[in-house]
């Protein structure tokens, strides 16, 4: 039944995409932030019971609903885990965009190219190169395919039910809003959603590099994820990312994030990093990358089903 609600969540992403930003983003946003004004003085305990609340509510809604539903009909129940399946993904949110990004790239129209990436960067588009709007938005891809996509997805199969996609969700989205705070005035209140959420996608991080290895070049993935997973983003604490970064660049074949040769580096250890440019023709590779690891993942699922009904 799990599977077939995977199989059933792409589908319907495939022909609509969730408004994630618009539909879930806002009202989770709101929700984290009356809590936060109403908990935060700034200590950790305080955002331990405000990641608590949060989190573990969303749980018991969740998986206290499954459990009535399936009760009643487990038809039922099967709707209610794939709604909150979709709503936990929402992968396509950007898929179009990089589909959008890559095609103004491709008619030399840079400013398009910036204008559709912004929302996604942190900083300005508007003096970057063509290699550089690329390689950002392979970076978005990469991680967001993780973040909405196999992250949940590892999550959904370890929990019953719905309840293992709602944690990550939950979980990755604390960590964004409260652990990436950087006031001075919010202390060390988000503290705990950050390391929370490092501790929920250690297993699944692990897993995202993997699948990418498999479906590339293994060798250049396994060294550049041994090598490079620590210092592979500009933040320090965003390890996880790091390591599909590393994982997925050195399976394309392209520098993604810090993929230079560390210091003290040299010869055949300094060559295996020196990765080609992630450029405009690297975008569809990135994108073929991504729907075959999504089918390894697909394959390997039906293949423990058939093994659990052979044996039964």
């Amino acid at each position: 039944m799990g599977l077939f609600s995977l199989v059933v969540v792409l589908l319907i992403e495939q022909v609509r995409p969730l408004p994630y930003q618009r539909l879930i983003h806002g009202r989770l946003e709101s929700f984290a932030r009356l809590l936060e004004r109403k908990l935060n003085a700034g200590e950790h305990s305080h955002g331990i019971l405000a990641w608590g609340l949060a989190v573990l509510g969303a749980l018991m809604l969740a998986g206290g609903a499954y459990a009535l539903l399936q009760t009643i009909s487990p038809f039922l129940a099967w709707i209610w885990t794939v709604t909150l399946l979709y709503l936990a993904m929402g992968y396509g949110q950007f898929s179009r965009t990089y589909s959008e990004i890559e095609m103004a790239l491709r008619m030399d129209d840079l400013p398009e190219a910036r204008r559709l990436l912004g929302p996604y960067h942190e900083r300005s588009c508007d003096e970057l190169s063509t290699q550089e709007v690329a390689r950002l938005a392979i970076e978005k891809v990469f991680v967001t395919a993780h973040r909405h996509f196999f992250g949940v997805l590892f999550c959904f199969i370890l929990l019953p039910g719905p309840c293992g996609a709602v944690l990550y969700r939950m979980a990755a989205f604390l960590a964004n809003l409260w652990g990436r705070n950087e006031d001075a005035d919010a202390g060390s209140f988000g503290k705990f959603s950050r390391q929370a959420f490092a501790l929920i996608d250690w297993l699944p991080a692990r897993l995202t590099a993997t699948a990418f290895a498999v479906v590339g070049n293994f060798e250049d993935a396994m060294y550049c994820w041994r090598t490079r997973a620590a210092r592979q983003t500009e933040r320090e604490d965003d390890v996880a990312a790091g390591i599909v970064l590393s994982s997925a660049g050195g399976a394309l074949g392209v520098r993604l994030g810090d993929s230079q040769p560390g210091p003290g580096e040299t010869g055949e250890a300094a060559e295996s990093c020196l990765l080609g440019d992630a450029g405009v023709d690297a975008m569809q590779g990135a994108v073929s990358m991504v729907w075959r690891a999504v089918v390894l993942c697909l394959l390997l699922l039906l293949l423990f089903r058939f093994a659990r009904l052979v044996t039964a």
